[in-house]
């Protein structure tokens, strides 16, 4: 946590502005008044019940269930009155929770535990919700991480229902209030009128859970995971959100706030700018075609994609079908959603990458099928569990093939270091389309273009074997960063030595897009490099035309795109790959976007 006092004899008793930091993970400027939200987990009193007891606190959990099934279709029938990307997703979002409460592991753990342990079953769900939550505790990866929020959620709601401890709503708040909080679900997120609510910050949360999720489609400016927020906080203090910086400002100096209030104009003008880009073009100053797609965590992300004028989709990430669940998916639901992104894009390009799980991104449903690694990043994942088990990877590619007949569907495969790996696949593709097509499935005749992602130095450094074998690349700048630096950017202590624009991972990109072009195959970067207008000029100077990013980020660099020359931005990457300082790396970069 970052704590800055600024002197200022105007702010309350003489004090000063206290500025935090935090994830920024919703843009946007907020200014008002702080609501303190009642936070924390509701309180739990273990209790030893006797054996005749057993039974009426099995009946009493079974009446918390039922009483929460009934809040979350109340709740959901409420959301037709969200904005529709804010409905779909909480749609989404409470859909899952009710089939967590309808026979699912949690709902049988906590009546078995109540039956085998005697526990009260307050504290039988808080035991259970932990156990639950363990299996994901290792995972680094901070989408798959954040999946943890909704069993926590879940099982906050049981314990309310059990010890009658009424929830407190948001709606009676005063116009332009900023709420900070412990924690907030996306839930609560979704009954703020954004009309009324100015933006809020929380002591916990991550970018890429629900709660943010919603955050971004409400367009409430957001900063979560922020240390001590409710320590420098008192009711009714003035508040500064700065969504984009993660910035939050308690009590801000009169000169603070005329600072903010000019950013959040300049950004209200901004955003008007940026949406009447939508519909225009991704083409440079001088006539080059740059194509913006867009990669997407959840499929209700796809309208938020159309919106910003994504032209395909990049990257579908299919990780999240097997997250919070004991089975595996079958080949008939991942069809169900693959087939859905597919006809909602309409005639557009659809990338879906087999999933990238295992180590210590690993699945509840898929621990059989790999014991935790002494290094997990380095263990059995991604396209190398897929490999090892058929069982695993048929139904994803049964899925994406009959997908495929709907419309262009590319497969893409995470993690490839061999030339042998996507050879492997292929032939596992072909398996799979030969008995699709004796059981009389309509698939396309030419089968969807298998591509690698360029995500390990290795794969970088092979490209042009990689290219003879695969039909396009996709480099994933994210992990290519982290294991050519071997740099954890989520580890504090060595996160600062994460460079993007450190010369041997623009040696790496410059060989890969290099052997690509030679064979005219083609190449996107799908990683946070790709949506950072930064790099917008570097990538396209490298040869590149093809970036996918996240969807808020494609008018920024549309934006970036139209302002730019090509044939200058390739002079200055010249420039850029000759240097091998990153000092002068980022000067020689800067210098260009600045007059460019």
């Amino acid at each position: 946590m970052r704590i800055e006092e600024v002197a200022d004899s105007g702010t309350r008793d003489g004090g000063s502005e206290r500025r935090l930091s935090g994830l920024g993970v919703s843009p946007g400027i907020a200014i008002g008044p702080a609501h303190i939200a009642e936070g924390g987990d509701p309180s739990v009193v273990e209790v030893q019940i006797t054996d005749s007891e057993v039974e009426a606190e099995r009946n009493r959990f079974a009446e918390a269930v039922a009483v929460s099934l009934k809040q979350l279709r109340r709740l959901k029938a409420k959301t037709s009155a969200l904005p529709d990307s804010a409905a779909e997703e909480v749609g989404y979002l409470l859909d899952a929770h009710l089939a967590m409460l309808s026979n699912s592991r949690l709902v049988r753990g906590v009546d078995e535990r109540i039956a085998r342990s005697r526990f009260n079953a307050e504290r039988a769900v808080q035991i259970e919700i932990h156990e639950i939550a363990q299996s994901f505790a290792a995972m680094r990866d901070p989408y798959l991480a954040a999946r943890i929020e909704d069993i926590r959620v879940v099982g906050t709601r049981l314990i309310r229902n059990l010890t009658k401890q009424p929830y407190v709503a948001y709606s009676g708040l005063p116009a332009g209030a900023v709420i900070l909080a412990e924690e907030l679900t996306a839930a609560d997120t979704a009954l703020m009128d954004p009309g009324r609510i100015a933006g809020f910050a929380t002591v916990f949360g991550g970018a890429e859970g629900h709660t943010a999720i919603v955050a971004r489609a409400l367009g409430l400016p957001a900063v979560l995971a922020v240390p001590g927020l409710l320590e420098h906080a008192q009711p009714g203090d003035t508040v500064v959100i700065d969504g984009t910086d993660g910035c939050v400002i308690i009590d801000p100096s009169p000169q603070t706030v005329a600072e903010y209030e000019a950013r959040r104009d300049a950004l209200a003008r901004e955003r008007r700018g940026l949406a009447r880009l939508r519909k225009l073009p991704s083409v440079t100053r001088d006539g080059v075609e740059v194509s913006l797609e867009a990669n997407l965590e959840l499929p209700i992300e796809l309208e938020q994609a159309i919106a910003n004028g994504a032209v395909g989709l990049g990257l579908v990430r299919s990780e999240f079908l097997y997250m919070n669940r004991d089975d595996l998916p079958g080949e008939e639901e991942q069809y169900a959603v693959f087939s859905a992104l597919v006809r909602g894009m309409d005639g557009k390009p659809v990338t879906v990458r087999t999933f990238d799980l295992g180590g210590e991104k690993l699945a509840r449903p898929l621990s059989e099928h790999s014991p935790q690694p002494a290094n997990p990043a380095l263990g059995l994942r991604a396209i190398r569990l897929s490999l090892q088990d058929r069982r695993l990877l048929d139904p994803q590619l049964a899925a994406m093939l009959r997908a495929a007949g709907d419309g262009p569907l590319r497969i893409l495969l995470p993690m490839i270091s061999t030339a042998g790996e996507i050879r492997r696949v292929r032939g596992a593709l072909e398996q799979v389309a030969r008995r699709l097509r004796r059981r009389g499935v309509k698939l396309p005749k030419a089968l969807p273009p298998l591509g690698a992602m360029i995500e390990v130095p290795g794969a970088a450094l092979a490209a042009d074997s990689l290219a003879g074998e695969a039909d396009f690349f996709a480099i994933g700048t994210n992990d290519l960063i982290q294991y050519t630096l071997a740099i954890d950017r989520g580890d504090e202590q060595v996160a600062h030595l994460y460079n993007p624009l450190h010369p041997a991972v623009l040696r790496l990109i410059q060989f890969t897009i290099e052997a690509a072009l030679r064979r005219s195959m083609p190449i996107s970067v799908c990683g946070e490099m790709a949506g950072e207008p930064r790099f917008t000029a570097l990538l396209l100077g490298l040869g590149l035309r093809n970036l996918s990013m996240a969807p808020r980020n494609i008018p920024r660099v549309k934006q970036r795109i139209r302002g730019l020359d090509i044939t200058a931005a390739a002079r200055r990457a010249r420039a850029i790959m000759d240097q091998s300082d990153t000092g002068r790396i980022a000067a020689l970069l800067d210098d260009f976007n600045a007059v460019a």
